[in-house]
């Protein structure tokens, strides 16, 4: 089972960070730009992970964990920090401009919906993949 909870929701954050490499746009603004350029080497990191979870599951694990921990300290790094912090504020929202937002609030920068979605999402598979990772009951029947 948890092994179950952990794969969907890697696949989950699998397809919404796919939504990056195409972008979704709407009339007035965006949920997130077509950034294959920028974001593509990250999707096919993940990717990777993922399908080395699914055809080499020890490995795999680790992989998809420890590359989740290393994305979501960068996405806090360029996100919530500029939020904390207010620096680098400028430029987040010129950059976000047409983003689709939940709130804006002027002089602070807050992450636009597809990023908040991204790292709960995230967080999921991070939190997913420690409780399967260290339990032990799945630990002993991979080890059959």
């Amino acid at each position: 089972m948890k092994k179950r909870v952990f794969m969907i929701s890697q696949i989950i954050l699998l397809a919404w960070f796919f939504l990056d490499m195409t972008g979704v746009y709407f009339k007035e603004c965006y949920l997130v730009t077509r950034s294959y350029k920028e974001d593509g080497i990250f999707f096919l990191i993940y990717l990777v992970c993922v399908l080395l979870f699914i055809f080499k599951e020890k490995a795999g694990k680790w992989a998809v964990l420890l590359w989740s921990i290393m994305w979501f300290v960068t996405q806090f790094m360029n996100h919530e920090l500029v939020t904390i912090t207010g620096r680098g504020y400028e430029g987040k929202m010129r950059y976000f401009a047409g983003s689709l937002y939940w709130l804006k609030i002027d002089g602070m920068y807050i992450p636009d919906v597809y990023h908040t979605v991204l790292h709960i999402l995230i967080l999921a598979v991070i939190t997913t993949g420690i409780i399967y990772v260290t339990d032990k009951k799945e630990t002993k029947r991979e080890a059959i």
